[in-house]
Order: C-alpha cells, then sequence, then structure tokens
C-alpha cells in the first residue's frame, strides 16, 4: 500500500516574482538551474497556472500507485526580492523505502540553492545545459579528492576547455562548482544504483553542447575509474 509524503522547503531569492516565475514555468528558465523541460499552462499536469504566484503540477497515477506533486508559491518583498515556497508532495510506490523522502530532499535543497546562486551571479542570462554520466557506479571519493567549501578547483575537460570553479554547495551527495560563467554540480548515486552524474549550467551559448557533454564523460569515466 502507498506512503504518503510531504517535502516543503523555503527559500529568498534576489529577482522579482516575475523573474522567479520565468524561472520555474519556462523551458529556458528552467535550464538555467534545473533542466530543460517545458510546461505547458494547458496541459494535463498542469493544475494551477497563476503567473506570476503560483504554478501546481500533478503528475499521473503509475501503475505502482505512486503520485507526484509539485507546488511554486511566490511571494513579493520589498526591494524588488521573493520567497518562494515549494512543497514535493504525493504517494510512494511499494517499491520505495525510506531511503526516498531524504534523497529527494537533499536533491531539492541542492537544486534551490542552484537557483539562488544563478539569480545571485547569473542573472538574466540565458544557460546552455548539459550532462553526463560515469560509466560505473561508484567512485565518489576519487571524483575531486578532498574539497572543502570555498576552495578553488581545477578540470581538464579531455578536447575542452580548462574548468577554473570554486566549491560553492557541499554535501555528502553532492558537490557545486562556480566558475566565472557556469554552476556545475556533481550527483553522487550509488545508494539508488546509478552512477555519478554531473549537470553543466553554461551562461552563454557553447559551441557544441553534445560535445561537451562527451568530454564530461570522458572525464568523469578516468576520475572515477578505481
Amino acid at each position: 500500500m502507498g506512503r504518503e509524503f510531504e517535502l516543503p522547503k523555503e527559500i529568498e531569492l534576489d529577482a522579482s516574482p516575475e523573474e522567479v516565475w520565468q524561472a520555474i514555468a519556462t523551458g529556458p528558465g528552467l535550464a538555467a538551474w534545473f533542466m530543460p523541460m517545458e510546461i505547458d499552462p494547458n496541459g494535463a499536469d498542469v493544475a494551477e497556472w497563476d503567473p506570476p504566484r503560483k504554478l501546481t503540477i500533478r503528475t499521473p497515477t503509475a501503475d505502482d500507485g505512486s503520485t507526484n506533486a509539485f507546488e511554486y508559491l511566490i511571494e513579493g518583498r520589498d526591494g524588488g526580492s521573493s520567497v518562494l515556497r515549494f512543497v514535493h508532495s504525493g504517494v510512494l510506490g511499494d517499491d520505495w523505502g525510506d531511503e526516498y523522502e531524504g534523497m529527494t530532499s537533499s536533491g531539492w535543497d541542492m537544486y534551490l540553492f542552484t537557483l539562488a546562486e544563478y539569480f545571485r551571479h547569473f542573472r538574466g542570462r540565458p544557460a546552455a545545459y548539459v550532462e553526463a554520466e560515469a560509466p560505473a557506479v561508484g567512485g565518489w571519493d576519487r571524483l575531486l579528492g578532498p574539497v572543502e567549501l570555498g576552495a578553488k578547483v581545477t578540470i581538464d575537460l579531455p578536447g575542452g576547455p580548462q574548468i577554473v570553479g570554486e566549491v560553492d554547495y557541499l554535501t555528502e551527495k553532492f558537490v557545486g562548482l562556480r566558475t566565472s560563467d557556469e554552476l556545475i554540480r556533481f550527483h553522487e548515486r550509488s545508494a539508488i544504483g546509478m552512477p555519478i552524474a554531473v549537470s553543466d549550467h553554461h551562461y552563454g551559448e557553447l559551441d557544441d553542447p553534445q560535445e561537451r557533454a562527451e568530454s564530461w564523460q570522458r572525464w568523469l569515466a578516468a576520475a572515477t575509474r578505481a
């Protein structure tokens, strides 16, 4: 039998309600901090569409009985800032154990922090998004070696540029780097049997996004190799 869950979050953002709406409700906006996807205001999944105040998305019930709802509530503040209240709720299928809520909650913490970093450092700049994953599970301890918040990290992408960034986010399952034109996030996913992934939000045009993704794949393969 399914189990209900609710993950409430709240974050203050250095952006107007209209700017926050663009970031959560449009494909280009989502690419800047999450991942590119289009939201159709008339689509069956959109339960509430009230720009720039409220967006609610509900997924259909899956075969295992699981459902998901994502509610964004935006409140403007004096000085041009906003508060975003976000709730991910739903029903877990029988295949998910207690780890789901913890993993999902920590993932949203990382993504919402990335949204705040986008407004703080790259506000208004369009993003090119690429992602890649390692060839096998494991290697988190070898990925970047011991790092601390604020530390400088240099990555030489095979066939690509040298990336120099600062560690701006660090938890047991995530490492974030901020460069002069990118927010890069590494995801440790061995708990669900998946390899390390990287998401790269590049603020500006990329000549060849596919080539950048392939460079990340090669780098991850070498960095996580036993």
